[in-house]
């Protein structure tokens, strides 16, 4: 498999530069996690073979799990810095609460 080109990083007002570059470096490492758990399942022939696989996909899960938390703790910092007003910055907090109460 070739290595893909890395991503073109837009700018906006979602997250900063920083911010974006931090996600996909952790997103980066847990891919490369993921397919340390695929090639342990390839090579899986005996049932103490799962305990090891097991620990890396929790691992990598959490790791994942983190990576939310970073994104929306990154989002909350942005938002409130970029806020115009106490009612906008009011708003960013309610939307991100409910992007929470959704997806965790």
């Amino acid at each position: 498999m070739a290595d893909t080109p890395p991503l073109k990083i837009v700018q906006g007002t979602a997250l900063s530069e920083q911010q974006k570059k931090d996600l996909l470096h952790r997103l980066a490492r847990i891919e490369g996690q993921l397919r340390g758990v695929q090639k342990l399942i390839a090579k899986a022939a005996e049932p103490a073979d799962c305990e090891g696989i097991a620990q890396q996909m929790s691992a990598a899960r959490k790791a994942l799990d983190r990576s939310f938390v970073t994104l929306l703790s990154s989002s909350v910092v942005t938002h409130a810095e970029k806020a115009t007003s106490t009612e906008e910055a009011i708003q960013n907090s309610k939307h991100l609460a409910s992007l929470l109460e959704k997806f965790a």
